[in-house]
Formats: structure tokens, C-alpha cells, sequence
């Protein structure tokens, strides 16, 4: 009587548990997934010394364009949904100087601008975030860059020098996208 009792116990046990465990399955739970990581690289670095800054005869010392399709290829540029550029320029020169950086299209027109303007050693680094996308600035400008120019000015004169070891002025940039992958 005893192991009858057992069996039926087992068999009850195992039909509840089998019958509370089946749910249908949903497989369109992917098409519901969304995946946007963020992706952030450094960008640009660009150093000039002041003895570089000094022999120049220009005001301005420093123009360079620098191809950059990394925006523009297909496979961000189709995806990139918003995101951000950090600029951090140091000036431990002698010389007040400007800064500028403009994105540039295939064509190249100019897309965007931004500008910095900082004073001679002792001086603070200047740090700046521009958003693009949502409430930022258009998110075309980064998707139809094609390359980016970065000019500076000395506004100061060319023959002081820093008492700062190694006086130079540096220009770093650092982007950090939400991009969509599905």
C-alpha cells in the first residue's frame, strides 16, 4: 500500500510539475531587442612647442587637415543615433593664442566650427563638450564628415618664451557615440 502511495504521489507530482512549467515559448522577443552601445575613441592630438610658434611669420603658426572617414563610413554613419566630442586644449606658452577645428565635408565645405581662444601660462586647461544628435547640434554634421582641419593664431608676439619647462600648446579630442547595431 505503502509504494502504491509513493507512485501515485510521484505521478501526481510529476504531472503538476510539467503542466506548470509549459508556457508557450515567444520567439519575437528579438525583434523587440534594441542594442545601442556607446563607442568612444580618442579623436585628434596635436602638439605645437613654443620654438615652433616662435619662428613662425604668420599669426598664424599651424593649419593641417586631417583625413577622418571614420564618421562618415557606412557602418557608423548609418547607425550613429548621438553622442559627444570633448576638446581639452592646454597653453603653457608665453603666448595667448586661438584654436579653431572645422569638420569638413567630401567637398570641403565646412560643416561646424568651434573655436577656443586661451591665455598665456599660468592657465587652467580648457576643457569643452559638444553634443550632437537630440538636443545637441544636427548629427548630420558628424555623418558627412569627411575630414577635420585644426588652425591656430598666436595673438601674442614671437620672440618671448615660457619660464615653464617645455611650454607648448596641445589640442586633444575625444568622441563618444550611441551608435544602433540592430
Amino acid at each position: 500500500m505503502k509504494g502504491i502511495n509513493k507512485i501515485t504521489t510521484f505521478f501526481l507530482m510529476g504531472i503538476a510539475l510539467f503542466s506548470s512549467c509549459i508556457e508557450d515559448q515567444d520567439f519575437d522577443q528579438y525583434d523587440d531587442l534594441a542594442l545601442e552601445p556607446v563607442l568612444e575613441a580618442s579623436i585628434l592630438y596635436v602638439e605645437a612647442p613654443e620654438r615652433v610658434i616662435n619662428l613662425a611669420t604668420a599669426t598664424n603658426f599651424y593649419t593641417e587637415d586631417f583625413n577622418f572617414d571614420a564618421f562618415s563610413a557606412d557602418v557608423f554613419a548609418d547607425r550613429v543615433i548621438d553622442g559627444s566630442i570633448t576638446y581639452i586644449v592646454t597653453n603653457t606658452t608665453s603666448k595667448e593664442l586661438e584654436v579653431s577645428i572645422q569638420f569638413l565635408d567630401e567637398g570641403a565645405n565646412v560643416l561646424d566650427t568651434e573655436n577656443f581662444t586661451i591665455a598665456p601660462a599660468p592657465t587652467a586647461v580648457l576643457q569643452r563638450e559638444i553634443a550632437y544628435g537630440g538636443t545637441g547640434r544636427s548629427i548630420d554634421i558628424i555623418r558627412n564628415t569627411s575630414s577635420i582641419r585644426v588652425s591656430a593664431l598666436n595673438l601674442g608676439d614671437t620672440t618671448s618664451t615660457s619660464n615653464l619647462p617645455d611650454p607648448k600648446v596641445t589640442l586633444q579630442s575625444s568622441g563618444k557615440f550611441r551608435v544602433e547595431i540592430k
